[in-house]
């Protein structure tokens, strides 16, 4: 990764054929059972199991930004966006969408959000069998519309460049287990916010 230039353009995944991009979106790790791993474990209970893997996309997430920090830069990606739509931050309080201007700094921003969710112990309770606050599902909603977007720029902006150094199946594994277990558990995005990706999601969830 550490070859790749900063002032090279992303690559653009229309230049594919469909066939092509069905092929390289759907590679993913070897054994991989990710149907099965979204399954609420018995006994288990459904907010500490919704914590424990918004926790994990969370870092997955962070663990893919850093790992493509060189292709994604205030330079190659000066505005953040997923394919032709642009991404802006919502406040939750009031509904306004604010610029946030690089895709650097939305991915920030989001990333700081969401670790200052998963750092109050009054959202995500530290220890077992402390009280979750009565509205943690739409929480976890928010996290993972923000985590949606961060994915749609890194499939719409970067993908064929990463394809390049062939960590294709560790992303597309990562995406997949997110996309899955938010259709596990009624926590998908509305169409507006799924639009970049729409047809990489129907792949995902086809039967």
């Amino acid at each position: 990764m550490n070859n790749v230039q900063r002032t090279i353009p992303p690559k653009k995944m229309e230049h594919l054929s469909q066939s092509k991009m069905r092929e390289l979106l759907t590679v993913t790790i070897e054994g991989s059972n990710l149907r099965e791993a979204v399954k609420l474990p018995p006994g288990e209970d459904i907010n500490e199991w919704l914590a424990l893997n918004t926790m994990d996309f969370y870092k997955q997430v962070r663990l893919l930004c850093a790992t493509f920090e060189n292709l994604c830069t205030p330079t190659t990606c000066p505005i953040m966006k997923a394919g032709r739509y642009e991404c802006q931050w919502v406040d939750v309080n009031t509904g306004q969408r604010h610029k946030m201007g690089s895709a650097t700094e939305y991915i920030g921003s989001v990333m700081n959000w969401i670790g200052t969710h998963i750092d109050n112990d009054t959202i995500f309770p530290k220890k077992s069998g402390e009280p979750f606050p009565p509205n943690f599902k739409d929480i976890v909603k928010r996290i993972s519309r923000k985590l949606f977007n961060v994915y749609a720029h890194i499939y719409r902006t970067h993908f064929l460049s990463i394809v390049d150094v062939k960590e294709e199946a560790h992303l597309n594994t990562c995406f997949q287990h997110f996309i899955l277990f938010m259709s596990e558990y009624q926590l998908m995005v509305d169409e507006h916010c799924m639009a970049p990706l729409k047809k990489l999601v129907e792949i995902i969830l086809e039967p």
